[in-house]
């Protein structure tokens, strides 16, 4: 069988990982826990893993994305998003930096709050360094999708989830969200939503 993904509510996802040794990466057990990051990613399928997704709080991330996984997608939608093919990808001790003032809103999900998307708003471009899986220093340049995607990875290695900077009111059942909302313009999704907020709180009276 393979490894649980961890849901919301375990605190493992709300907790920093702890940085792993460099030589630590090329022994037995951290090389068995990239090959479970990779196994279970895949059958899930997901486009991305971080080790606390898996209980353990390290900071481990890989990622792959293929032409099967955007299947769904049409060529237009492909190139709205900037998704495109990415080989899989270790990193151990990810920096993320935010490269220019380009902002995308997407619908975005997640393996750890499963079943559920939101429109989430990310840097269009990013620069991440960090240790491959055999230890070596690596540089990754990466815009449009990848970038959505490495962001998304590096916030579970700082106890963060999508949920803490999606647009509320946009959060939804996938079922939902496939069926009413993910193919429409993102401004739409957000004016139409957003027109049925819930007035202000009032001051209780004196």
């Amino acid at each position: 069988m393979p490894p649980r993904i961890v849901q919301a509510g375990h605190p493992v996802l709300r907790a920093r990982a702890e940085a792993v040794e460099p030589d630590a990466i090329a022994t037995k057990e951290m090389q068995s826990l990239v090959r479970r990051m990779v196994d279970t990613m895949r059958r899930a399928p997901g486009v991305g893993l971080a080790a606390p997704q898996l209980g353990v709080g390290l900071r481990v991330i890989v990622l792959e994305d293929s032409n099967k996984l955007m299947g769904r997608l049409s060529p237009g939608e492909r190139a709205l998003r900037g998704r495109v093919p990415w080989p899989l990808t270790v990193l151990f001790n990810p920096e993320l930096h935010l490269v220019g003032d380009a902002r995308a809103t997407f619908f975005e999900g997640c393996l750890s709050v499963e079943g559920w998307s939101a429109l989430v708003e990310r840097a269009l471009e990013v620069e991440v360094g960090g240790l491959d899986g055999d230890g070596q220093p690596v540089v990754h340049r990466a815009s449009g999708w990848p970038a959505r995607i490495l962001q998304h990875e590096v916030d579970h290695l700082d106890g963060a989830l999508y949920v803490d900077r999606m647009h509320s009111r946009t959060f939804g059942h996938n079922d939902e969200v496939s069926l009413r909302w993910s193919r429409r313009a993102v401004s739409e999704v957000e004016g139409e939503l957003a027109a049925h907020a819930p007035p202000p709180m009032r001051s209780a009276k004196a």
